[in-house]
């Protein structure tokens, strides 16, 4: 059976996190006036294990794929719209693209598995601006088959690890995005396995369907589970089984981001399916895991319990990319340079 074996993941440096708050101490404020912007600062420092924490150079990498069960109609956009955003992402005209440039984050865009991906890019654009980690041309329909073989779940995660070893060994902060027509399926199916929940009680509107398209949407998961039985207590397996590949390849950033002290922030309800499987994969990467906003998807909420992290805000938002992830990297940057620019007390007296 293939076999996937995380690289180690140190502890949260305890000695970086008492310096960090001894640090905050004595800042030029009352104690406790940044608030939750306090916490962070030292959460940060105790990820990097450094008295000067900080997320820079931040990179939001968005991952697409598309997904065999797109065929039944679980969204209300054609499968073909995963291409048109990979062009968007390409050609710097996505929302991730304008949120992240106004927080000074740089994006990179990971091809995993969309049907027609150099197609809807153009070959000297894709090789150009496209990190190749192809598995195949989308998953297979979950609802009749499982999404992918046992192999192609864990050459994901592999090329997932290979994003960050080969691009982003240097970076202070990676974001998670994403983006694939069926992947809120995909995801509502991973969290309703992970954490036990009803698919009815995981499971949202995503791209916008009706209410007779959100019951549908439900039935096929409730399908998906039933049909390909997913072994809840093997997380490659429920990769394999109602996965997709784009999720599977954000779990191998998330985990080689966590083994080099590299502190990730997760976006929407696909990303947190993804740091569900990486949880399951090995506790020790939850520490290392940074929110941002609370999705509109129902699912986000029970995954964000599920991981123990709590929301920076709610901007009632739902569309994944990263866009999310963007907008948190600001707070976060701002809690770093708070830690590390501010004048002490003592400086002042």
């Amino acid at each position: 059976m293939q076999t996937f074996t995380p690289p180690t993941i140190p502890p949260i440096d305890a000695a970086a996190i008492e310096q960090a708050r001894t640090q905050q101490e004595s800042l030029a404020k009352p104690p406790g006036s940044l608030g939750r912007l306090e916490e962070f600062a030292i959460r940060i420092a105790g990820i990097q294990a450094t008295e000067t924490p900080t997320v820079d150079p931040a990179t939001i990498v968005t991952a697409v794929a598309d997904h065999g069960v797109a065929t039944d109609g679980v969204s209300a956009y054609p499968q073909s719209i995963t291409g048109g955003m990979l062009n968007a992402l390409v050609n710097d005209r996505a929302a991730v693209n304008a949120i992240a440039r106004s927080n000074a984050v740089s994006t990179i865009v990971c091809d995993f598995g969309v049907v027609d991906g150099e197609d809807a890019v153009g070959s000297d654009a894709y090789a150009s601006s496209v990190i190749d980690c192809r598995i195949g041309a989308g998953t297979a329909n979950m609802r009749t088959e499982p999404a992918m073989s046992r192999k192609a779940a864990v050459a994901s995660i592999e090329q997932g690890r290979s994003v960050v070893t080969s691009h982003l060994t240097d970076a202070g902060c990676i974001g998670l995005g994403e983006m694939g027509i069926a992947n809120s399926t995909a995801a509502a199916a991973i969290t309703a396995v992970l954490t036990g929940n009803e698919v009815s009680t995981v499971t949202g509107r995503g791209t916008g369907v009706d209410d007779e398209g959100l019951t549908h949407k439900q039935q096929v998961i409730a399908d998906a589970i039933e049909t390909t039985e997913p072994d809840r207590t093997d997380p490659i397996d429920v990769l394999r089984c109602v996965g997709g590949y784009e999720i599977g390849g954000l779990v191998g950033v998330t985990i080689e981001a966590a083994s080099r002290r590299i502190p990730v922030v997760i976006d929407g309800v696909i990303t947190g399916a993804a740091a569900l499987l990486a949880v399951a994969i090995d506790e020790r990467v939850q520490p290392y895991l940074l929110p941002s906003h609370a999705s509109v998807e129902p699912g986000h909420t029970v995954q964000l319990e599920s991981l123990g992290v709590a929301p920076l805000f709610d901007y009632q938002m739902r569309l994944g990319e990263g866009t999310g992830a963007a907008l948190a990297i600001a707070t976060y940057r701002s809690a770093c340079q708070t830690q590390t620019e501010m004048a002490t007390i003592a400086e002042l007296t």
